[in-house]
Order: C-alpha cells, then sequence, then structure tokens
C-alpha cells in the first residue's frame, strides 16, 4: 500500500521537475545580480507600482527585492512540485510552457521596475511607458514557446489502429471530390493578437523589436483555418486565408498504401494544436476529434482531423486502388 504512491510521484522525471523550475531560479539570480549592481543608486522608497503610467505604489527597494524574491521562490517550487505530481500526463509539457512564460513576465517586469528607480531623486516621478507591456507580453509568449520546444513531446498513448473504411463504388471513368474546410477560433485569436501587437510595439518602439510578434502572428494564421481537400490526385491542404494555390502539404496518390479514420486526441498524441511533428509521423491537428489516419508507403503516418473523415478516406483508398491497377500492382 505504502509503495503505489512513492511509484507515482517518482513517475516523472527528474529532468521535467528542473525544467519547470528553471526558469525561475535564472529569473532569481538575474535580480539578485541587477539589485547588488544598482542598490546604491536607487531611491528610498522606490516606486513599485504603476498605474497608467505613472508611480503609485512605494516600498524600500530591500523589501521589494525580497518580496519579489519570495514569490519567485514559491512559484518555482510550485511549478516543480506540481509537474512531478502529473507525472507523464499529457498536459506536462504545456506545464512547464507556462513556468517559463510565468517567470519570464514577472522577471521582466521586476527588472524594469528596479532599472526605471535608478538615479532618480524622487520615486513619484518615476515613469513606465505603456509600450514596455508590450514588450513584456512578447518577453513571455518567446519564453513559453521556448521552454515548450525543450520540454518535447507529451508520451503517445498505445496507438489505436484506424476504422476499417470501405471504398466508394464509383463507376470507371467516372471521378469524385471531397472537401471540408477545418478552423481553429484559439489559433484564430492568437494570430490576431500576435499581429495587433506587433503592429502597436512597431509603432511605438521600431518595427525591429516588434518582429517577433509579427512573425508569429503570420505563422499562426495560415494554420488557423485549412481546407482539406480529396481528389484524383490525392489528399491536399490549403490555407483557407490564402489562394488556393498555396498549399500546406499535398501527398499524391503514390506515396499512399492506405487511409482510414479514427478519434484523434491532440494533446495525448501530438502535444498541442497546428502542425504537428512526432515520432513516426506528422499531422495537422486543430481540435480534437474525427480524423483521417493516412498510412504513407514509407511506414510514417500523416493525420489530419476533419468532420466526415470517414468518407475522404474511403475514397482515397478507391483513388488509390485505381492508381495501383493502371501501374500493374
Amino acid at each position: 500500500m505504502k509503495s503505489a504512491p512513492r511509484a507515482a510521484f517518482s513517475s516523472a522525471g527528474p529532468r521535467r521537475t528542473w525544467m519547470a523550475a528553471f526558469p525561475f531560479l535564472v529569473v532569481i539570480m538575474a535580480l539578485g545580480g541587477l539589485y547588488a549592481g544598482v542598490a546604491g543608486r536607487l531611491p528610498d522608497p522606490l516606486a513599485g507600482h504603476f498605474d497608467g503610467g505613472r508611480a503609485n505604489g512605494f516600498s524600500s527597494a530591500p523589501g521589494f527585492v525580497a518580496g519579489c524574491l519570495a514569490v519567485l521562490l514559491v512559484l518555482g517550487v510550485g511549478s516543480g512540485l506540481l509537474v512531478r505530481l502529473r507525472g507523464h500526463a499529457p498536459e506536462v509539457p504545456w506545464l512547464i510552457a507556462a513556468s517559463w512564460a510565468t517567470a519570464a513576465g514577472i522577471g521582466y517586469s521586476i527588472c524594469r521596475t528596479l532599472l526605471a528607480n535608478v538615479d532618480v531623486a524622487d520615486a513619484a516621478a518615476v515613469r513606465e511607458p505603456q509600450w514596455q507591456t508590450a514588450v513584456g507580453l512578447g518577453v513571455a509568449l518567446l519564453a513559453g514557446a521556448l521552454g515548450r520546444l525543450l520540454a518535447g513531446a507529451a508520451p503517445l498513448p498505445p496507438r489505436r489502429a484506424a476504422a476499417a473504411t470501405p471504398r466508394l463504388d464509383l463507376p470507371d471513368g467516372t471521378t469524385a471530390g471531397w472537401s471540408r474546410t477545418i478552423s481553429s477560433p484559439p489559433l484564430v485569436v492568437l494570430g490576431v493578437a500576435l499581429l495587433g501587437a506587433g503592429l502597436v510595439l512597431g509603432v511605438l518602439a521600431g518595427w525591429l523589436s516588434a518582429a517577433g510578434l509579427l512573425f508569429g502572428g503570420a505563422a499562426c494564421l495560415p494554420l488557423a483555418s485549412v481546407r482539406v481537400t480529396v481528389d484524383r490526385h490525392g489528399l491536399s491542404l490549403s490555407p483557407a486565408m490564402l489562394p488556393c494555390r498555396v498549399r500546406l502539404r499535398r501527398i499524391p496518390l503514390e506515396r499512399i498504401a492506405e487511409a482510414g479514420s479514427r478519434r484523434v486526441a491532440c494533446f495525448a498524441e501530438f502535444g498541442g494544436w497546428g502542425y504537428r511533428l512526432r515520432a513516426g509521423g506528422s499531422g495537422l491537428v486543430l481540435r480534437s476529434g474525427e480524423g483521417i489516419v493516412v498510412r504513407l508507403t514509407n511506414g510514417k503516418e500523416f493525420v489530419v482531423t476533419v468532420d466526415d473523415a470517414a468518407t475522404a478516406a474511403a475514397l482515397l483508398n478507391t483513388y488509390t486502388d485505381r492508381a495501383r491497377a493502371r501501374q500493374g500492382g
């Protein structure tokens, strides 16, 4: 009875536990180094809180730094403990990403506040430009993306076989087409938010500072709404927001061994939304649910989540059979 909780607790790798706490440790060390360098140039009290860019909260410099260090320490320990307790749950990589984003956002805000008070005689005169908020958001997003990348994909559940899919009964010499559009509202919101923040930051602080946000928005939006098409040429994916000739991916019939359909769990199997890569395959997963599963001739698998996936898979199998028959296979 006593060994089960201990085994469950130790099931999470220590690497990911430390990965969740690591950014807070970095911020604590950076804050300590910064304070040691500017302590003699800070007013007493210093401006520690702002409203509309104007200072409206004051505290002693040691008290401000001690409070910030305590918050960072609690968050770091809590993040590491949470990841350790969750073991190898699918959401662990996203918890790590959230810890990196939180540590970077808070750390940027604290360091920015200390630097704003350097060499100021009267703390009431300290100002905080509004564009600093956008910069802080960008720093948090970039740190979160880095943390998510380093965390890797969640462990894969046992692979479920694709449902058996019959061929469509198409008379010889006739063709048919199938097309559906799949959209992801969260990616639309994220793309628009990144572009909006990038435009604001570009106007206020320069376009070089906004390049990361603008690039992130431009990368999100084409994946936010995708048209999936099956025809006599194979399977193709095209961004709905771009001209139809622009394709994210095209898989010709000669590369398809067989197609099927099944329910896809985007976080458990791929670690998130978007165009995802994993061992043994890839996929465009904008939500969990019904999806086309294409087994390629090289043994890998391509998955795309879309409604009416069974019909699309059946049509793909019909065209694949025809292609093999023409080639004498």
